[in-house]
Parts: C-alpha cells; structure tokens; sequence
C-alpha cells in the first residue's frame, strides 16, 4: 500500500499572510500568526500563538512549540526597518517562548540556524548568529548578537553569551556559565566569568571518538592551559601535530579564528 500523503492543518483562528508560502502539509495550531514574507517548509508543525515575521524562511520537519517569536525585529537600536532576515535549517526543535530575531544591515542582514538542533524553553538567539548543526540550548540559555556556535555545542540552562563571541565544536557550557571569550572546540568551561574544567570526554565518546582522539586531545589541553605557552606559541606547535592528528584541526581553527581571546 501506498502511504496516504499529510494534508496542510491550519487552525481556524490562524492567521496567515496571503504572501506566505507554507508546504502542502505544515500544520499551524490556534492563534499562530505566519506574516508575508516567511516560508515553511514541508512536515514542519507551528505551535499554538507563535508568531513568525518575515523575512523568514523555516527548512522541513521542524517543530515550533507554541508562544515562540520567530524573525521578529532585532533588538539593536541602531536598526531602522530594514530588510534583514531570518534562515533556519531542517530538523530543529524549538521549544516553548523561544525568540529568535533577524539580522541587522550593519552586519550581513542574516541570523542562521542549521540542522538538527534543540533549544529549549525561553532561549534567545540574537540578531545575526551563525548557529551549526546539533547543538543544544537547555531552558533560559542566552546569545546576545554576531555569536557563532559550532557543531554539537551544548548549553547548560541559564548560560549566558556576549556578542560577537566564538564557541567552538562539541565545546559543553555548564549551567550558569558567563561567556565573554571565545570558547576553543572541544573544552567545557563553567562559571562567571567562565574557566575551563578539561576536554568534553564523555560527549566525545558518545559520538565515537576513540581513546586515541581523546588522548590527543588532552595533550593539546595542556598545551593551551598547563604549559605556560602563549596563544601563538600552542598555535605552533598544535600545527605541527596535525598532520598525523586530523583531530586537532577543529581545535587549531577555533584558536585561530579567535577576536576576543579565548577563556583562559
């Protein structure tokens, strides 16, 4: 038997721009209103009194919970009404009064998120924040504007980021965590300010990283917090390493690409 194709459910009190574009089968629960210029791709479900302004397009097999705010003006006074928008991947669970706002012209007009990632309730995304794929968010975690997250970050609740910050790949924020430096992939760093505590090992060999990565791994961290050595000096030498250690590059490209200076 063929499978019977979902149908779009929009709810009655739904209120939809003629001008949007939604997927023959998204769903929109009571009270949700969807502006001009937003797209939805298919499979994606829009929870009860979210609202979604354009210019704002959603990927497929998404989850909106009700009450979020998404591609709503950023909150930076120098914005003036202009046309910036809003870019959300596939796969994404948003929980519930999540915000995330567009971007500004002063920087790309862009706030990005990719695939696969879980924000929980009352996360806030800024305007133009790069947001990778798979990471977590727990409950109240906050970035203020131009923050770049790598792949697999995850956020303790209630952390905290300021703007233009770096966080790096598979790095873990514990709760509470004050962020005003670049995080480097790989560490976990808790506190406020933040500090680091050693490499994220248990979230590594949940995504199979071997022993021998991970030994790698913990010999660059001493290099970055034990030895003594300057930001250039670990450069050096981690570069010299990563030929035969493909594993550092993630690390090497995070320490490079710092403008804050990383949390030391």
């Amino acid at each position: 038997m063929c499978s019977r194709k979902r149908l779009k459910v929009i709810h009655e009190t739904a209120i939809i721009s003629s001008s949007a574009r939604l997927a023959d089968d998204v769903e929109v629960g009571p009270y949700a209103i969807i502006e001009g210029g937003v797209e939805i791709g298919e499979g994606t479900t829009i929870g009860s009194h979210t609202v979604i302004k354009g210019e704002t397009r959603i990927g497929s097999n998404n989850r909106i919970y009700h009450f979020a705010s998404i591609g709503e003006d950023p909150q930076d006074k120098k914005y003036a009404g202009e046309v910036t928008r809003l870019e959300i991947g596939d796969g994404n669970t948003i929980r519930e009064f999540c915000t995330i706002n567009r971007g500004t012209a002063q920087q790309q007009g862009l706030t990005r998120i990719g695939n696969d990632n879980w924000l929980m309730a009352y996360v806030h995304i800024a305007h133009d924040c790069v947001i990778g794929n798979q990471a977590i968010f727990a409950n109240c975690t906050t970035l203020a504007g131009h923050v770049v997250v790598g792949d697999h970050a995850i956020f303790g609740g209630f952390s905290g980021v300021h703007q233009f910050c770096h966080i790096g790949q598979h790095s873990f924020m514990a709760m509470y965590s004050v962020i005003a430096k670049d995080i480097p992939a790989y560490v976990i760093v808790s506190g406020n300010p933040v500090q680091p505590r050693g490499i994220n090992k248990e979230g590594l060999k949940r995504r199979g990283f071997d022993s021998d990565q991970l030994r790698q791994l913990n010999e660059a961290y001493r290099l970055i917090y034990r030895d003594g050595l300057t930001l250039e000096e670990v450069i050096i030498e981690l570069d010299k390493r990563v030929g035969v250690q493909p594993v550092l590059l993630p690390l090497i490209e995070s320490l490079k690409s710092s403008t804050r200076g990383i949390a030391r």
